[in-house]
C-alpha cells in the first residue's frame, strides 16, 4: 500500500487488526500515530523519529523528555533519533548528522496477515549531504509485539567509496535508575567520553550508573538487555549490522546544561544505542548497501 498523500485526521487500516492516522503532532510537526492488537507508536516524520511504543498493560518503553523541542531545524530529545551520516559533533557541522533534522518522505504502508504495520520513510536529498558521495537512506519501522527498525543506506555511484557513521539513539525508560542496569557489555573494550577520552574494559556483569556515564563499547554485536526492578520488565535489545553500543546518562549537572531536557529527568532514562560509530564506521563500496536493524522487546522481570 504505497500511500502518497495524507491529510491530517486521516486513518489507513491496512489490515483487520492494525491502523494508522495521519495527524499534526506536536508543534504542528506531521505524525503518523500506529496501533495494532498488541501496541501502540508514534513516528514524526521529522528525523524519521519514533518518539513513542507502549505494549498494551505496560508503561511506554521509551523516555521523551517533556522539555523536548518540537520545530523544524530542533532535535526531539528522547524517543529514538536516526543518527546519520556521522555520530557526535563533526568540526563546522552540526552534531550527530542532519538525518535526525529532515522531513523523511513517507513511502509506503505496508500490512502483514497477523495485524503488524511496517511503516517505509526515505531520507529526501538536500543540500547537507553536498560533501558526501551519492547515498540512499531508507528507514523500515515495524510495530507488533516489539519495535523492529531497519535503517538501509545504499551507495549507488560506480566508482566512489562512502564511508558513514551511523546509530539509532534509543532512550529507554526506567522506573529508577539508580536500581536498573544494563547486562551484556561485559569484556568489551570501551572509550569513555566524559571528561579525558579514556579507554577502558568493561568488568561488570551488570552496568549500573551513578554518576554520568558516555561510553563508546565496540565489538558489541551480541544482544543486551536492561534490567529494569522498578517497573519489573526487562527491555530485550537485539541488533545485527552494528558493531558499536554507546551507552548514556546526562546525571545532574549535565542535565542541568541541557535546555531541552528536565533537571530530574535523568531518574527514568538511559540511552542503550546501536550503530556504527569511530572504529567501526561503515566503507560502502560503488553498488552495495548496508542495513543496521535493531529489534526492542519487553518481558516481566522475574
Amino acid at each position: 500500500m504505497i500511500m502518497t498523500t495524507s491529510k491530517p485526521g486521516e486513518t489507513v487500516e491496512p489490515g483487520a487488526l492494525g491502523r494508522v492516522t495521519f495527524l499534526d503532532g506536536k508543534g504542528d510537526l506531521p505524525m503518523l500515530e500506529i496501533s495494532t492488537r498488541w501496541s501502540a507508536a508514534e513516528i514524526y516524520l521529522h528525523g524519521a523519529h519514533v518518539t513513542h511504543f507502549q505494549k498494551k498493560a505496560e508503561p511506554p518503553m521509551l523516555f521523551l523528555s517533556q522539555c523536548s523541542r518540537f520545530a523544524e531545524g530542533q532535535p526531539i530529545r528522547g524517543g529514538i533519533p536516526v543518527i546519520f551520516p556521522w555520530f557526535g559533533r563533526r568540526e563546522g557541522l552540526g552534531q550527530h548528522g542532519f538525518a535526525r533534522l529532515k522531513t523523511w518522505e513517507l513511502k509506503e504502508v505496508v500490512p502483514a496477515p497477523d495485524g503488524s504495520v511496517s511503516v517505509r520513510l526515505r531520507l529526501p536529498d538536500g543540500p547537507e549531504a553536498a560533501g558526501f558521495p551519492r547515498f540512499t537512506a531508507e528507514y523500515i519501522v515495524t510495530v507488533n509485539q516489539a519495535l523492529t527498525l531497519q535503517l538501509v543506506v545504499a551507495n549507488p555511484a560506480r566508482d566512489a567509496e562512502f564511508t558513514f557513521e551511523n546509530c539509532l539513539h534509543s532512550y529507554f525508560e526506567v522506573g529508577d535508575i539508580a536500581t536498573a542496569s544494563v547486562v551484556g557489555l561485559k569484556g568489551l573494550a570501551y572509550e569513555d567520553r566524559v571528561g579525558a577520552c579514556v579507554a577502558g574494559r568493561e568488568s561488570a556483569d551488570a552496568l549500573r550508573v551513578a554518576a554520568e556515564v558516555d561510553r563508546i563499547y565496540q565489538d558489541s554485536t551480541g544482544p543486551l538487555e536492561i534490567l529494569d526492578p522498578s517497573l519489573g520488565r526487562k527491555i530485550r535489545i537485539e541488533k545485527q549490522g552494528s558493531a558499536s553500543t554507546v551507552v548514556w546518562n546526562p546525571w545532574v549537572a549535565k542535565s542541568r546544561q541541557l535546555a531541552d531536557f528536565g533537571d530530574e529527568e535523568y531518574r527514568r532514562m538511559i540511552c542503550v544505542e546501536s550503530g556504527n560509530v569511530g572504529p567501526a564506521s561503515i566503507r560502502l563500496l560503488p553498488g552495495a548497501a548496508s542495513t543496521l536493524t535493531v529489534k526492542l522487546s519487553t518481558e516481566p522481570l522475574k
